[in-house]
C-alpha cells in the first residue's frame, strides 16, 4: 500500500528524504514493539506498530532502489540491481543475526517469560539498527537541480 506512494514520491521529494523517513518510522514501529513485548500482549495491541514499522520499510526500500539504479549508465543496471540485492539480502541476514545472538543472551524457547525476555531486546536492536540506516541514509546524495528538471520534463 504504501510502496506505490514512495515510488511516486521519490521523483518529487528525493530518495534522501523517503529513505531517512521510512527507517526511522520503522525504528518507531519496532522501537514500540519492544516496549510493550509480553507473553500476555494481545495482538490487537501490536497492530498499529506493525502498520508503522511495515509502512517504514515500504517508503525506505523503493527510494533505496532508485537511488541505486539511476546512479549508473542504463548498461550498467543489471549489475547494479544484482549488487543491491545481494547487499539487501546480506543486511537482512545479518541483523537477523545479531537479533538472534541477543535474544540467545537474554531469553529462550523455555516460556512465555523467557521468550519475551529474549524477544523484547532482540526486536529492540532491531529498531537501533533501523534508526543506524537511518543516519546512514543522510549520506545519500541530494537530487541534482538537473535531473529534477529532466524528471519535471518528462512529467
Amino acid at each position: 500500500m504504501f510502496a506505490p506512494i514512495a515510488g511516486t514520491l521519490v521523483n518529487r521529494v528525493g530518495e534522501r528524504s523517503l529513505i531517512v523517513f521510512g527507517l526511522i518510522l520503522q525504528a518507531i514501529g519496532m522501537a514500540w514493539i519492544a516496549v510493550i513485548a509480553a507473553p500476555d500482549v494481545a495482538y490487537a495491541t501490536l497492530v498499529a506498530p506493525l502498520i508503522i514499522a511495515g509502512a517504514g520499510v515500504s517508503v525506505a526500500m523503493p527510494a533505496a532502489q532508485n537511488a541505486v539504479l539511476s546512479s549508473v549508465a542504463q548498461t550498467e543496471i543489471g549489475k547494479a540491481s544484482g549488487t543491491f540485492n545481494m547487499l539487501r539480502f546480506l543486511g537482512g541476514v545479518s541483523g537477523i543475526a545479531i537479533a538472534v545472538a541477543v535474544f540467545a543472551g537474554n531469553g529462550n524457547f523455555g516460556s512465555p517469560q523467557a521468550f519475551s525476555a529474549g524477544f523484547a531486546p532482540a526486536i529492540g536492536i532491531a529498531a537501533v539498527l533501523s534508526l543506524l540506516g537511518a543516519v546512514a541514509g543522510m549520506w545519500q546524495p541530494a537530487r541534482r537541480a538537473a535531473a529534477l528538471a529532466q524528471v519535471r520534463a518528462s512529467a
